[in-house]
């Protein structure tokens, strides 16, 4: 089924907020490899993410935050493959509960200048090893379990 671009609607302050995660892949003489990013304040190893944007679905979302953060472009898929939770920091006293909803992003072109270069460290790493980086449980057991074969 074809994603439709998104329509927002106006958040209550104690919703739930969801983000679109992009899992940035490329597949290296038969191994692969997966990229994390360094998030701005904590510098916790994460995915590239970001607020739904009006008028994209959710997979031109992911990749758009993975130029963004990452500064890679590739080939989004409508597939999501998995959800995350996780309270985000915010500029408020109190963080924000989001779900991350995961877009795999295949990897065909790497930029040394993107928008969010000062901002960020990336890293390729093997499935096993970005799970060990990971803080989030359930983003660890999502990136052991990565698969590129098993995606459509």
């Amino acid at each position: 089924m074809k994603q439709l671009p998104l329509t927002l609607r106006a958040a209550h302050k104690s919703d739930i907020r969801t983000q679109i995660c992009a899992l940035c892949y490329r597949v290296e003489q038969g191994k692969t490899r997966v990229l994390l990013v360094t998030s701005r304040q904590t510098r916790r190893w994460i995915l590239p993410k970001g607020w739904p944007i009006d008028g994209l679905t959710p997979a031109q979302t992911a990749a758009t935050e993975a130029w963004e953060e990452a500064g890679v472009r590739g080939k989004a898929m409508d597939q999501r493959i998995g959800l995350i939770s996780y309270l985000k920091d915010s500029d408020s006293p109190n963080e924000l509960p989001c779900i991350g909803l995961v877009y795999p992003v295949k990897v065909k072109k790497i930029a040394s200048i993107f928008p969010e270069r000062k901002e960020r460290q990336r890293k390729w790493l093997s499935p096993k090893k970005a799970a060990a980086r990971v803080n989030a449980p359930d983003l660890a057991a999502l990136l052991r379990s990565f698969d590129p074969a098993r995606l459509r």
